[in-house]
């Protein structure tokens, strides 16, 4: 292990964040962790994001590493001795960092407006929402990870969204399981991992934190 100071500033319901803290677990390098107040940002998140103001935010030796998929190569780069995330292969890695930027581009941002859109838009959203579950069923094949037999970068990158399902069915109203079946069973083989279990947010908790955001957008 590389010797140095790590902390990470996040936020327990950050998708982004709990990208962070299964990599970390992974690899098992101890860290502090810095909690932040989404609403009211600290000034010292401000000051190790300047540019974006978001988290989460890894500080190695000092120096900040920010977006959560850059942190994630960084984590990987750094500790490359124990569970490698990517890839050696020069085309599996590119490979790999399209189906991460696919997950950002794609099930991140339909997957908000399952919740914070109406109606027509609403409904469109979840049909959208199901169709790219499908294309990810179809990249992952009959692989048990989308890293192969080893779980990877990809799967690191996708299923912190796992715990946002609850919030999205419940306030779109839709069943994600019944439509995507091989996509839920490897999000529960997903969870058998120790890093995966301890990193992710209580459903119950996105969920509620939802609401609140429902509440501040008047999207009730």
């Amino acid at each position: 292990m590389v010797l140095g100071e790590v902390t990470l500033v996040d936020a327990y319901i950050s998708m982004f964040g709990m990208r962070l803290r299964i990599a970390l677990a992974e690899k098992g390098v101890e860290y502090e962790y810095k909690a932040e107040n989404l609403p009211k940002k600290s000034p010292f998140l401000l000051q190790v994001n300047p540019i974006h103001k978001k988290v989460p935010v890894l500080i190695h030796n000092g120096k900040p590493i920010c977006e959560s998929l850059i942190a994630l190569q960084y984590i990987d780069e750094v500790w490359h001795e124990k569970n490698p995330l990517l890839p050696s292969d020069p085309y599996k890695r590119a490979q790999a960092r399209f189906w991460a930027d696919f997950v950002d581009q794609k099930v991140h941002i339909v997957g908000r407006k399952t919740w914070n859109t109406k109606g027509e838009e609403q409904e469109e959203a979840k049909k959208e929402f199901i169709e790219i579950l499908k294309t990810l069923e179809e990249q992952l094949g009959d692989k048990p990870y989308f890293g192969g037999e080893n779980f990877g970068y990809v799967d690191v990158a996708l299923i912190p969204f796992y715990s946002w399902f609850h919030a999205y069915e419940t306030c779109g109203n839709f069943k994600i399981g019944t439509q995507c079946p091989k996509f839920v069973e490897w999000a529960k083989r997903c969870m058998q991992r120790e890093s995966v279990s301890k990193s992710l947010a209580d459903p119950e908790k996105v969920y509620e934190f939802v609401l609140v955001l429902k509440k501040y957008y008047g999207i009730d």
